[in-house]
């Protein structure tokens, strides 16, 4: 029998009931009486409002609290699909996150006897300070180097409206293309492989098809920690459905492994053999789907000569890097790499294609592909391919087998699920590019329960990154700066003259800090990013920074360890502090309101690119400006066509890029259907329109009719909306692409229709044989890639394996996580997880600081043999989070050639007792 509690209950026992209670409540789990007055109580004067998790890519719904104008509590959303209430230990802190004692509230700009000075130290400066400082570097600059001397380097984590905004400055506003998001480090081998696969980017599949398969794959993949809610939909599939099984190939034991019936620790970059065995089975087994592979795809295969993303000289490499650097210009074959690759062991290979010709390929027959993969015995892959020195070669072989035989099980639903660790790959276009094979060949993809389906890192890496089109070679929607068709429609779109955009591709991310290294980059702005801790190889790019003739800004909510190496920091709002939407891993685009001011003098990303183009005018940036490659290696004077458009050479990039004409003059402020709501950017600016709407609704424009169709921004921000899943066409969303079922751009006889699928000539495994380019629209292309070892391996000085990554307590570089007392305390350090005879040998234990070395840098950690990574003889793991840690100063700089993504889980190091 429920007992009212007496008037002299603890508070805090209060508040901790209350909460379990509110969160019991919100599931549908039933409460007592006393437990449900407790959430009542906790409940009052507070407004509830749908949102959605700033971390990672899953897209999980919040509610979140606000009470006397700050948010005070979040809590997962029941009716939000993705998550359905739940939320990760993360996600329950969405709150916190914005309210750590150092939260940036000013600008701060490195300052000397009341002026900047590159030397001097950070003090608080007005905005009217901080943008005409800024101004004036931006300014020089461009004068000096035109449009490829400044770059941003934007992020995954961006609002829908940021991205835009910083793609539309950039591009538009002073034709640069040296804009590109840290999604370039976690997605961009995976968009590769959309593009060269299918012809248009983003996954066909929905998360829908967790509890309709009965076979989940994780290749490099350990969702538990890096995608947990998704990882508690597989967890109850498994354990609900008698017939469901979870299949794990890595490099380690991780928390994955823990559920799942089959684990296969291989050796890294062994699942490019690992995959071949798989395709050659489907083969030898008779499995292939041939009335869907002859009737919707082809096969292909392409050169493998395309080196390792790092710089083709080593003028800026450490010393000891130089040997490690020479395998960029040639390479001398292993034994696996001859039979792999049907050469010469030996032989030294020049590395030719790295570069822009890296992603040549051309059309094969099905006979020529049959031969490729036949090297990939049993046999070959399971010699090479073994991660454990502990595991028995007969036992690796039988997993091997019992892989196949659930993938060549035609009565067997399959998804297969992978991230970093297939993306983050020297050779990661190619192992997305495997992946889709078998599923292609199995014609088991675009279909309920059954498809391939890379999963996003972070919360709008899909639709602010790559929707959006923030990256260096991209426009919005699947368009590319390259092309001239898709420059006209942009141009048309955002009222530019004819000729305004640049056709030359910009520098990418990890280009760009090269460039800011080398003097061809003096300008650099990072947003919603803290890029000197989260890229590889940091300690080139510590010391590019601050260069004399280099001026950095960072934008941010905290002061990260990117801000250190800063001549101005700019304060920002946190992401309820403002209007925005994201795009998640499904296609679900999902919006927000502004729920509370930002602190002291913190505005919006948008606000302040809308007030740095106030102060730069079309007379500086539509002239003729040089651009090497290009035409005359310049861009054209474009301001007599700007002047018949009515804008004259004094028109503010503001005014011409931004200011309310067409689709944006159809966002007033005050809004009839938002009243009494905050406006964070339109009320900064003075202005009587609503910049995020407006931004939005002129985006859209982009996507219409073209595959990618998108809802109006008050549909996604109705408070009954949890997200749609594009292309959204007569209100209705998508489920599955490519599937004529559900998809109505989908047609028989173009089934897959994406427009980028590039024409090709024909030829053999290894050469074109007939130059002559063919089309062929609808198709899939099935390719063949072979082995490839990786560019570093471990010697006799460096003799182990390092793979860092993310752990479940902490987002990214911790910069807000580790704000967060509770998260801070379960994990406040970055940990060394060891095999523990290595540890042995090396006079360490459990607890001891441990020395980390490579070519690269040095970096100190704690050692862990125990729970959470288990790790084979030969390898050591470390999360990238800690910034006193930074062991990213360990990690080499290579990067897939075809993405320009680099590999944050192969480096060669020593590790000693500290």
């Amino acid at each position: 029998m429920n007992q009212e509690r007496p008037v002299t209950f603890h508070r805090r026992t209060v508040l901790k009931s209350g909460i379990a209670a509110s969160a019991a409540l919100s599931l549908g789990i039933p409460v007592t009486a006393a437990e449900a007055a407790d959430a009542n109580t906790l409940d009052q004067g507070i407004s509830w409002h749908k949102s959605v998790c700033r971390f990672c890519g899953t897209g999980c719904g919040l509610m979140v609290g606000v009470r006397d104008g700050r948010v005070v509590a979040t809590k997962g959303d029941p009716e939000a699909p993705v998550n359905r209430g739940l939320n990760c230990v993360k996600g329950y802190f969405n709150a916190k996150i914005m309210y750590g004692k150092d939260r940036l509230t000013q600008p701060l700009m490195r300052m000397k006897d009341g002026k900047f000075d590159k030397s001097g130290r950070f003090e608080p400066v007005s905005w009217e300070t901080a943008l005409s400082e800024m101004t004036k570097h931006l300014r020089a600059t461009y004068e000096k180097k035109g449009p490829e001397g400044i770059s941003i380097i934007g992020s995954g984590q961006y609002t829908i409206p940021e991205a835009y905004t910083a793609s539309k400055l950039m591009k538009g506003g002073f034709r640069s293309n040296n804009i590109d998001p840290n999604a370039r480090l976690c997605m961009a081998s995976a968009v590769v492989g959309f593009y060269q696969t299918f012809g248009v980017d983003e996954p066909a599949n929905c998360y829908a098809d967790i509890e309709k398969t009965n076979t989940i794959i994780l290749w490099g993949n350990n969702p538990a920690e890096a995608h947990p809610v998704l990882w508690s939909r597989m967890a109850n599939r498994r354990l609900t459905d008698k017939g469901t099984r979870i299949i794990q190939l890595t490099t380690h034991r991780s928390s994955s492994s823990n559920l799942s019936d089959l684990v296969i620790i291989f050796r890294p970059n062994t699942d490019l053999a690992i995959l071949n065995f798989i395709l050659r089975e489907i083969i030898r087994r008779g499995k292939v789907n041939q009335s869907y592979v002859e009737k919707h795809c082809i096969f292909c295969a392409g050169v493998t000569d395309i080196g390792f993303g790092l710089r083709n000289t080593d003028k800026f490499a450490f010393p000891a890097e130089k040997d490690v650097m020479a395998r960029q210009l040639s390479v001398k074959l292993d034994k696996w790499e001859a039979v792999a690759q049907g050469r010469k062991e030996g032989e030294v290979v020049p590395q030719k294609n790295s570069g822009g010709t890296a992603g040549k390929h051309w059309k094969i027959s099905f006979e020529d592909f049959k031969k490729g993969v036949e090297p990939y015995t049993l046999e070959f892959v399971a010699e090479l391919a073994k991660g454990d020195n502990d595991e028995s070669i007969d036992t690796f072989k039988k997993k091997l087998m019992e892989l196949a035989d659930y993938i060549c099980d035609e009565k067997r639903d399959i998804m297969s699920y992978w991230c970093m660790g297939v993306n983050q790959h020297q050779r990661g276009v190619w192992v997305n590019e495997q992946i889709y094979a078998y599923h292609l060949l199995l014609g088991k993809h675009a279909l309920p329960g059954n498809g391939a389906f890379s999963l996003t890192g972070q919360p709008s890496a899909c639709g602010s990154a790559r929707e959006v089109g923030a990256f260096c070679h991209r426009l919005p929607a699947d368009m590319l700066v390259a092309n001239p068709a898709h420059r006209a429609k942009t141009e048309k779109i955002w009222n530019l003259p004819a000729g305004t955009l640049n056709p030359k591709v910009g520098a990418s991310l990890m280009k760009i800090l090269r460039g800011v290294e080398d003097e061809s980059i003096d300008f650099l702005w990072t947003q919603v990013v803290n890029i000197i801790q989260s890229a590889p190889n940091n300690n080139h790019w510590i010391k590019a920074c601050r260069r004399p003739d280099a001026f950095v800004v960072v934008s941010d909510i905290y002061p990260t360890f990117s801000a250190r190496c800063a001549d101005l920091i700019l304060p920002a709002a946190a992401h309820f502090e403002k209007w925005g939407l994201y795009g998640n891993a499904e296609r679900r685009t999902q919006g927000w309101h502004q729920l509370v001011k930002s602190p002291g003098e913190a505005r919006t990303d948008v606000w302040m690119m809308m007030e740095l183009a106030k102060r730069f005018t079309i007379g500086e940036t539509w002239k003729s400006v040089p651009v090497k490659g290009v035409k005359d290696d310049k861009l054209p004077d474009v301001l007599a066509e700007a002047e018949a458009m009515g804008m004259k050479p004094e028109t503010t990039l503001f005014d011409a890029l931004f200011a309310p004409t067409g689709k944006r003059a159809e966002a007033v402020w005050p809004d009839p259907l938002y009243k009494s709501e905050l406006n964070n950017t339109g009320d900064a600016l003075g202005l009587k329109w609503f910049p995020e709407k407006a931004l939005f609704n002129e985006y859209r424009q982009f996507t219409l009719g073209d595959g990618h169709d998108l809802a109006d921004f008050d549909t996604y921000q109705d408070p009954k909306c949890r997200g749609l899943i594009w292309p959204v066409v007569n209100g209705k969303e998508t489920l599955y692409r490519f599937n004529t079922e559900y998809d109505p751009y989908a047609k028989e006889d173009n089934l897959f229709y994406g427009k980028l699928m590039k024409p090709v000539a024909s030829g053999d495994l290894y050469n074109v044989t007939d130059p002559k380019q063919t089309a062929y629209a609808g198709t899939a292309k099935i390719f063949f890639r072979p082995y490839a070892a990786p560019v570093e391996q471990p010697d006799g000085h460096y003799d182990l394996w390092l793979c860092t990554g993310r752990i479940l307590e902490h987002w990214h570089t911790g910069s807000m996580t580790r704000r967060v007392p509770e998260l801070h305390r379960a994990a406040p350090q970055a940990l060394l997880y060891m095999n523990p005879g290595d540890a042995e040998k090396r006079g360490l234990k459990r607890g001891d600081l441990a020395h980390v070395e490579s070519r690269h840098g040095t970096c100190e950690a704690l050692v862990e043999t125990q729970v959470r990574n288990i790790m084979p003889a030969g390898t050591v793991w470390l999360a990238f989070f800690d910034e006193k840690v930074k062991c990213n100063a360990v990690v080499i700089d290579a990067t897939d050639p075809l993405s320009e993504e680099p590999d944050f889980k192969k480096t060669a190091v020593l590790v000693r007792k500290a």
